[in-house]
């Protein structure tokens, strides 16, 4: 199964690359392949984590304090958010 990025979820995400790299070199790319490696998770096993609503469903990151929003349309994953967790919880929900 392949993934789509929604367009505020992939400014989300490179958005907190520039952050992670900021803070420190080398941190950035290790924030973009922990995400990258979720998302395989994802598309490896689609109904593996919980709906929160209307089929969409959250997976965490492991190492960094992100969940990765997303539902299944039309057989591919449908990045909505990479949320960072301390992050008003609903404020991806008019994106589909």
């Amino acid at each position: 199964m392949n993934f789509v990025f929604h367009p505020d979820a992939e400014v989300e995400f490179f958005e907190a690359i520039e952050y992670y790299e900021a803070i420190e070199t080398g941190l950035g790319q290790d924030f973009s392949l922990e995400v990258l490696s979720t998302l395989q998770d994802i598309c490896d096993h689609p109904l593996a984590w919980p709906a929160l609503a209307d089929g969409v469903r959250r997976c965490l990151t492991n190492r960094f304090p992100f969940g990765i929003i997303y539902g299944i349309e039309k057989g591919r994953i449908s990045v909505l958010a990479v949320m960072h967790l301390r992050r008003q919880p609903d404020y991806w929900k008019n994106r589909h």
